[in-house]
């Protein structure tokens, strides 16, 4: 089992930044990906930034948000981020980070159902 705390949301203008944190216990070497997904009111949720960790680690991100945001991990701490820079306001909705012991999920990264462990999300509002 892995345990997944989300923090670090707010409310920001436009241009603003924002870093989202993810504290992780448990049984976290057995993620082959670490992700934040996104789901705002009355959309589906999607992936926007993935990192593969094991056997190599690699990143991947959603085209709408490629050049601003990043994820990064420190392993010292069990924390995955997200640096969100240059914000707008369709990045408002409910951020949430997941993980899956899945190996699959290293070729299905952006779906959904590949990531069998999530938080309990940390909303990001940005305002015009």
């Amino acid at each position: 089992q892995v345990q997944l705390v989300e923090s670090g949301g707010g409310s920001v203008q436009t241009g603003g930044s924002l870093r989202l944190s993810c504290a992780a216990s448990g049984d976290t070497y057995s993620a082959y990906c670490m992700a934040w997904f996104r789901q705002a009111p009355g959309k589906e949720r999607e992936g926007v930034a993935i990192m593969t960790t094991r056997p190599t680690s690699s990143t991947d991100y959603a085209t709408s948000v490629k050049g601003r945001f990043t994820i990064s991990q420190d392993d010292a701490k069990n924390t995955l981020y997200l640096q969100m820079n240059s914000l707008k306001p369709e990045d408002t909705a409910m951020y949430y980070c997941e993980a899956s012991s899945r190996l699959t999920c290293r070729y299905n990264r952006f779906t959904t159902n590949e990531y069998n462990y999530w938080g309990r999300g940390t909303q990001v509002t940005v305002s015009s």
